[in-house]
């Protein structure tokens, strides 16, 4: 759920990862407290321009996010009332006089009551420290069991006058090795391009061209991709900047244990604990994010009158992971 600012106008953004949100009939019910309140403060909208090659079941809504989609996140931190810290590479987690002993690459250990972890599965599963000895040898292989599909988005920013005449907001491309979705971002949040603001755009990569070029460079990879982009939209003006994204974990393949992890490991007390949340998420579907968002939050608010301290953890990209701190009375 990440959104990009064009260097040269911070206005003019493009959403890099998902593109807008589902909301099924079991969800409507589930997360209505949750839809409600994100409808009511204008940060989801319905999704009414045309996306070609949608596949639209019975029920389903969708949502976009008119600021883009990490407004999301931003809402929910901003409610939670915790100082937010970022690129905080956790390389190990160790039970120290019953708290939880956090290393880093850099600066020195803390200690907290409570733990959270979000990030990829592979990446709990590099952790070093006491954390290992914590999970069994069944939960291990059914962490290990997950896996991930891989894939490149690259945003396009313009300048400010500049039109792209297409019918559409976004398009499924099926026939393409490289492009599986172009998306005129604005277009698609109803943002409409003017003289001060120019159009942006967003491709997604087919996962096996993720796959295949995953650890090639980004300079390369958005060689590769704009040459394929020719052949679909012929004649684009040059973009005034670019924004590649590598999603090395994009989405997690369908297994019989992918589809809900939920894993709490105890320590020597019961409430000396690290709760690993790992929720499938399918598709555009990511309403399982803001079931996390919010139970972190909430977490985070009943807290605040205690005398500890918690991190929590988010994955933003690999190894650049934020962590919310309850701030020092």
């Amino acid at each position: 759920m990440t959104t990009a600012n064009s260097p040269h106008n911070p206005q003019s953004t493009v959403d890099l990862g998902a593109q807008y949100i589902t909301r099924t009939p079991h969800y409507a019910k589930k997360h209505q407290s949750f839809y409600d309140e994100l409808l009511v403060h204008g940060i989801l909208k319905p999704l009414t321009s045309p996306i070609e090659g949608m596949v639209m079941k019975e029920g389903d809504c969708n949502f976009v996010a008119p600021q883009g989609v990490s407004s999301i996140i931003k809402h929910y931190l901003k409610e939670s009332g915790a100082d937010i810290y970022f690129r905080q590479c956790v390389t190990q987690i160790n039970l120290r006089d019953d708290k939880w002993e956090v290393f880093e690459e850099a600066g020195s250990p803390e200690q907290f009551d409570i733990v959270v972890l979000t990030m990829p599965i592979p990446e709990i599963l590099h952790l070093q420290g006491d954390i290992t000895n914590l999970i069994s040898e069944c939960q291990r292989q059914e962490l290990e069991s997950v896996s991930y599909s891989s894939r490149y988005a690259l945003g396009l920013f313009y300048e400010a006058g500049v039109k792209i005449d297409v019918p559409w907001a976004g398009q499924y491309i099926t026939s393409n090795p490289c492009i599986r979705f172009i998306s005129i971002d604005n277009k698609k949040r109803n943002i409409v391009a003017s003289s001060e603001i120019g159009p942006s755009l967003v491709i997604h990569t087919t996962v096996p061209f993720g796959v295949t070029y995953l650890e090639h460079s980004i300079e390369n990879v958005q060689k590769l991709i704009f040459q394929q982009l020719e052949t679909i939209l012929p004649g684009l003006p040059r973009p005034v900047a670019t924004k590649c994204q590598k999603w090395r974990y994009s989405q997690n393949f369908v297994h019989r244990s992918a589809t809900n992890l939920a894993f709490t490991f105890s320590g020597e007390t019961a409430e000396k604990q690290i709760t690993v949340i790992r929720e499938g998420v399918l598709s555009w579907e990511v309403t399982s994010w803001l079931t996390v968002t919010k139970v972190l939050t909430r977490r985070v608010k009943s807290i605040q009158s205690l005398p500890i301290r918690t991190k929590f953890y988010q994955p933003i990209s690999a190894n650049k992971i934020p962590h919310l701190r309850k701030p020092k009375k």
